[in-house]
């Protein structure tokens, strides 16, 4: 058995996903690369994903599909994925071989002691034209190289958050919670980084900078303007957190689980709110009151506790004073979502 599963979502990916794969093929025999071909048309996707199955049948797997969106492109890996643990790395994103070498070489040994449900590493904001490369490291909020559990975290400042980038899940925990992200649908990331999260027991955390997150495109699905164009889809992912939250039984969880869970939902609920704020429209700001009203039907308690921290307060003041105060929340989201 792998030790190790890898999904390459690849959708019209040509120009970039060569160096995804080669990153993550350096690491050899105990890595499954899955390389899911969501329906691409427009290039050579298809034809390089089929080279590469060729020429490292016992390492790579090419997925053709039916396009499904970044979502299902994950759901196909999940289902095809036969290593220990599952790992998601975007197609035009590419990883640190030394360090993914490292991880593996840790997880064998943690199999030994029965395994963990998540391990956590560093991302990079490889920001194209950025001299200096903004690294996200965790040091701060988890212990080192030794396996803990919720109680042990400590404070995460508001500009840290656990992505999909820096997670990699155990395969059989994202079966049991009955993960199943949404097709056609962008932003889903954050799904996949929140839902799975009260069932994950044991942790560890390494302090190893390993994912370098790509972003500088103009197309890109965090393009300030290309989200806003979006908003609907980013609106769904945060019903779907909604539900998730208010559907959980907290009551023998951790207390720290709960609160880091409530940040993450606020900050979701921040960056809707200001991309619906920017997009300025009757229809928009409506919106921005339906998405407030969902979570107040949903669970009361935690609409009060996330309209009246500072950034419910800031998204919901009429006028000039609720832009004055959105500006911190905007920074702060930018930061969050790693626009362009």
């Amino acid at each position: 058995m792998k030790i190790l599963s890898v999904a390459i979502p690849c959708y019209n990916s040509e120009e970039y996903m060569e160096k995804c794969i080669k990153s993550i093929l350096a690491v050899g025999e105990d890595v499954e690369i899955l390389i899911v071909d969501d329906g691409s048309v427009k290039d050579r996707t298809p034809e390089i994903a089929d080279q590469y199955a060729a020429r490292y049948p016992g390492i790579v797997k090419a997925i053709h599909q039916e396009n499904g969106g970044h979502g299902e492109a994950v759901n196909t890996g999940l289902r095809n994925a036969t290593g220990l643990y599952y790992k998601v790395v975007d197609s035009d994103d590419w990883v640190n071989t030394k360090g993914l070498v490292k991880i593996i070489r840790r997880m064998k040994e943690l199999e030994e002691q029965g395994g963990v449900d998540m391990l956590l590493a560093n991302f990079v904001y490889d920001k194209v034209g950025a001299k200096h490369k903004k690294l996200m490291r965790f040091a701060n909020v988890f212990p080192v190289d030794e396996v803990f559990e919720w109680d042990a975290m400590r404070h995460m400042r508001q500009t840290q958050y656990i992505l999909m980038h820096n997670i990699f899940y155990r395969t059989q925990l994202l079966r049991d919670c009955g993960l199943e992200l949404p097709k056609h649908i962008f932003y889903v990331d954050n799904i996949f980084a929140f839902q799975p999260l009260p069932y994950v027991k044991r942790m560890y955390y390494m302090d190893v900078n390993l994912y370098h997150y790509f972003i500088g495109r103009e197309d890109q699905s965090v393009n300030e303007h290309v989200m806003i164009g979006r908003i609907d889809q980013q609106i769904r992912v945060n019903k779907i957190m909604i539900d998730v939250m208010a559907a959980e039984d907290f009551s023998d969880k951790s207390a720290r689980l709960k609160r880091y869970m409530n940040i993450y939902l606020t900050k979701i609920m921040t960056v809707t709110s200001i991309m619906l704020i920017l997009s300025g429209t009757q229809e928009a700001l409506a919106k921005k009151d339906d998405i407030w009203a969902y979570l107040k039907e949903k669970d009361a308690k935690l609409y009060r506790g996330i309209r009246h921290s500072l950034f419910g307060t800031a998204m919901n003041l009429p006028g000039a004073v609720g832009r004055k105060l959105s500006i911190g929340a905007y920074k702060l989201a930018q930061k969050f979502v790693g626009f362009n």
